[in-house]
């Protein structure tokens, strides 16, 4: 089988498994000379996944523009309060105890909306899984709080989805400057232009990514995911 037509047969993927996260690194290294280096210097990267849910989603919210070890504590002392985790066991919380646990008066308001529209039936996050991805960043981005980046993240580490790429995240950006030797970091509009031509794996392209970023020793304090 050609590599274009190994490329050809993963458009319809549902979720990155550890056998076709081995065939797309096969065509990315192939495709990629710079992506072929990391995976002979680092080896795989792991697959990376978390729980679909309420809870997963809620993590993501707390991880934007901060650390994740920063918001990892946060989550941290919820889970200590809020047993089971649940939208309607996060609404009984008011802004007093969740500002006590670490909330900002922003995140308090994005998670606070994405509880109730769960609870309230107007948003299915399991009916997400067998959606297309269009469809599913549009259903997630009518709630205040959740913009791309949020919805790339869910949609490659708890749907597993094999092209998706987080435009948006400053590791990756500086991964990339890092690895093509770029003069300047690449904005988003241009990280969506550079990776094209990682179709239909870019989800995979960005495991590599991460996984070069966490290699050096200075990635300490820039948020990155896993």
């Amino acid at each position: 089988m050609t590599l274009e037509e190994t490329a050809a047969q993963t458009p319809e993927l549902e979720s990155l498994t550890e056998e076709n996260l081995t065939r797309g690194l096969m065509v990315l290294a192939n495709l990629d000379s710079d992506l072929a280096r990391i995976l002979d210097t680092l080896g795989p990267p792991p697959i990376w996944s978390r729980e679909p849910g309420f809870a997963t989603l809620l993590c993501i919210i707390l991880e934007q523009q901060v650390s994740v070890a920063a918001a990892k504590a946060v989550f941290t002392r919820l889970c200590g309060v809020v047993v089971t985790l649940t939208p309607e066991n996060f609404l009984r919380l008011d802004d007093v105890q969740l500002r006590g646990i670490g909330f900002s008066r922003q995140k308090i308001l994005y998670c606070r909306g994405l509880a109730d529209a769960i609870a309230s039936g107007q948003l299915d996050l399991s009916k997400l899984e067998k959606m297309d991805e269009t469809a599913i960043r549009t259903e997630l981005k009518c709630l205040k709080g959740i913009g791309d980046w949020t919805v790339d993240i869910y949609l490659l580490m708890a749907l597993q989805r094999p092209d998706v790429f987080p435009k948006g995240d400053l590791a990756i950006a500086i991964a990339l400057q890092k690895l093509k030797g770029l003069a300047t970091r690449p904005t988003p509009v241009q990280l969506e232009a550079m990776t094209q031509h990682w179709r239909p794996w870019r989800a995979v392209a960005a495991r590599l990514l991460w996984h070069y970023y966490l290699s050096n020793a200075t990635a300490k304090s820039v948020t990155v995911y896993p």
